[in-house]
């Protein structure tokens, strides 16, 4: 039973008309999240945020645990309360920043260590302390850690990778609070293999989420191989369930994923173009 209701109104082929409700409202989707990394969306207030249309934004899980700290939100009452957004919050778990600093870190299969690009203090994630963290955030989304699998990959890599993820995921899972209103979603890993992306959906779907993420793309692989992709994933993921694919918000590319049955989008590019 999820914690999270996703009521699907429609659909015209693959893509999909929905209402994805939360603890803190109801999402209209195919829905894009605004960034809002560490606590803000840039050069925005919160209520010019919401006159766009957004009705949910992301915030990122390790650059929170880095400034201002997790235990510094959960003490003025959550990120709601600490960003002034009294609506729906999704928070990334820390899983891209393993690919984006990997510089930085160290990784093994407890979890990952930081080097802080602030000050150089180490910071030791694991999916634990991740799903902890994005409770004190109060998130109403919270996603398992992961390790995203950059582009070019090679098969063995993207394998080795993704069953790590996956068995992160089953952590997560474990240690994640249920409360009605707040919801865990997976990841499906795997590099732009096709028998990788299906075995990763099946494990997910077998110990079951409140959705289903679809990571590791847009990460260099080009807007063909990215489509191709979710062509063979997309199938193999439940219906009654929201589906996000992370970090795209390129036009061409939110229309060729809603075309596919994707409902759910974040990117940093409108406010970093912005």
């Amino acid at each position: 039973m999820s914690d999270l209701v996703f009521d699907l109104i429609k659909t015209d082929g693959l893509a999909r008309l929905g209402l994805l409700t939360t603890a803190h409202g109801t999402i209209e989707t195919p829905a894009f999240m605004p960034v809002g990394t560490a606590g803000t969306v840039k050069a925005m207030t919160p209520e010019a945020v919401w006159e766009t249309g957004a009705q949910v934004i992301l915030g990122n899980t390790y650059h929170l645990m880095l400034r201002p700290g997790a235990e510094r939100v959960e003490h003025f009452g959550g990120l709601h309360k600490f960003m002034n957004w009294p609506h729906s919050i999704l928070t990334d778990s820390g899983g891209f920043q393993i690919m984006s600093l990997a510089g930085l870190r160290k990784l093994d299969e407890e979890g990952v260590t930081f080097r802080s690009h602030i000050d150089g203090s180490c910071q030791h994630l694991t999916p634990e302390r991740s799903i902890q963290i994005q409770h004190m955030l109060d998130a109403d989304i919270s996603m398992v850690l992961d390790e995203c699998t950059p582009f070019p990959a090679t098969e063995k890599e993207a394998d080795v990778s993704m069953l790590r993820s996956m068995r992160w995921a089953d952590r997560c899972r474990k240690a994640f609070r249920c409360r009605k209103g707040y919801g865990l979603f997976g990841i499906v890993q795997g590099g732009v293999y096709p028998e990788l992306r299906e075995k990763s959906a099946n494990v997910l779907t077998k110990t079951g989420y409140d959705g289903y993420a679809i990571g590791g793309l847009a990460v260099g692989e080009g807007r063909e191989l990215m489509l191709e992709t979710l062509n063979v994933t997309v199938p193999h993921l439940p219906i009654d369930r929201p589906r996000y694919l992370m970090g795209v918000g390129k036009p061409e590319d939110l229309v060729g994923a809603v075309q596919r049955g994707i409902d759910m989008f974040d990117c940093v590019l409108p406010t970093r173009s912005g």
